[in-house]
């Protein structure tokens, strides 16, 4: 069986890993978490970093650090992980769900504005399958009205808008190292933080609401409990695990590229194969190779036959807005293109140690069940 994803072991990281157990420091702020942010604020030219436990601990830090609670309105896409939504709403915030583009699952920025009033504290963008949302103009629309900015980056490490990275436009932006993601940690995240003014906060939240980072670098001579915080910072453990991914990022994105490019290539001339969409502006970071179906029915009856020719294959998220947890505080509504990807996305396996033959062979087994 040819799965759809399998966990990578591309260089140190066994090494790294024994390095911290023999240490005299395994737990957070070691010395391979600090590596991990010291690279990825460098090559990134991310403001600051902060190393966390997953993609949804960073939200949750977000929600915290621009102090949303009860009354406040967050806009985000519909076609999303629940975790994008979770870290705003368990604050108190009511979430405003918008559609998805025609031609691709990320927000239409375009219907952005119409949903914006006086309560509307920030907009959340996901980059889906680390493709970029149209920033420049969602980053018009929020200097307009002096909205706050976070990127939902959990998909898109290494990829860009206009040659700078995605995760540096937000005021504040997460990224995962889940097993799933193009560089791992088994569960891992980071916290961008690009806005100054939310960079001392970020240190306290991150230290269970003390002052923590600042008596380690000696600017206090105790810390105390300043705001409301948590442990969301990850062992040096799986910061060795993550670093030996970091310094190979290179290395693992042309090798996914290789195999994003080579399923489209194999695909590119059959008329009723429908591909993804990449705008002008976007680089790919080859995380995810979907195709779209014309129907629920047809995905169902697609994924049927590759399982039975040993091959695994997925459809992706349920929109939110039609979630029972939102329907049972809300009115339902209708946001027609999310509802399309959600019934005819399938996500075709792409992972680190996938052979070209074996995407030849998915391919072909494609293309057979289209005729």
């Amino acid at each position: 069986m040819i799965p759809f994803n399998k966990p990578t072991i591309i260089g140190s990281e066994l090494e790294y890993i024994s390095n911290v157990i023999n240490s005299d420091k395994t737990c957070s702020d070691g010395f391979y978490t600090k590596k991990c942010e010291s690279f990825l604020e460098h090559k990134y030219k991310f403001t600051k970093t902060i190393l966390t436990t997953s993609c949804t601990s960073a939200l949750e830090m977000s929600a915290l650090l621009i102090g949303i609670e009860k009354g406040d309105e967050v806009i985000i896409p519909s076609f999303t992980y629940v975790s994008t939504a979770n870290a705003f709403a368990r604050e108190g915030a009511k979430i405003i769900f918008a559609d998805s583009k025609n031609n691709s699952p990320n927000i239409d920025e375009d219907k952005i504005e119409q949903l914006i009033t006086n309560k509307t504290k920030a907009i959340v963008i996901v980059h889906y399958a680390g493709i970029a949302c149209n920033m420049n103009k969602i980053m018009s629309i929020a200097n307009k009205h002096n909205i706050y900015i976070i990127e939902d980056a959990a998909q898109a490490i290494n990829s860009y808008y206009k040659n700078k990275a995605l995760g540096s436009f937000g005021h504040l932006s997460a990224f995962s190292f889940h097993e799933t993601k193009n560089i791992q940690s088994g569960e891992g995240g980071l916290l961008i933080v690009n806005d100054k003014n939310l960079i001392e906060k970020a240190d306290i939240i991150s230290n269970n609401g003390t002052n923590k980072a600042a008596f380690i670098r000696g600017e206090v001579n105790k810390y105390e409990w300043l705001n409301i915080g948590s442990s969301y910072k990850p062992s040096d453990i799986n910061a060795a695990y993550l670093f030996a991914q970091i310094e190979n990022i290179d290395k693992i994105h042309q090798k996914r590229i290789d195999l994003w490019n080579r399923y489209y290539k194999n695909f590119k001339e059959i008329s009723n194969i429908k591909l993804p969409f990449i705008n002008e502006y976007a680089t790919n970071n080859g995380h995810i190779f979907y195709i779209i179906c014309e129907s629920e029915e047809q995905r169902k009856n697609l994924i049927k036959h590759l399982k039975e020719k040993d091959i695994t294959a997925t459809f992706h998220y349920q929109c939110l807005h039609k979630s029972p947890y939102y329907l049972s505080q809300n009115k339902a509504q209708q946001l027609v293109n999310a509802e399309n990807f959600e019934k005819t996305i399938v996500r075709l396996p792409l992972f680190y140690d996938l052979s070209i033959e074996q995407v030849d062979y998915i391919s072909n087994e494609v293309i057979k069940f289209f005729g």
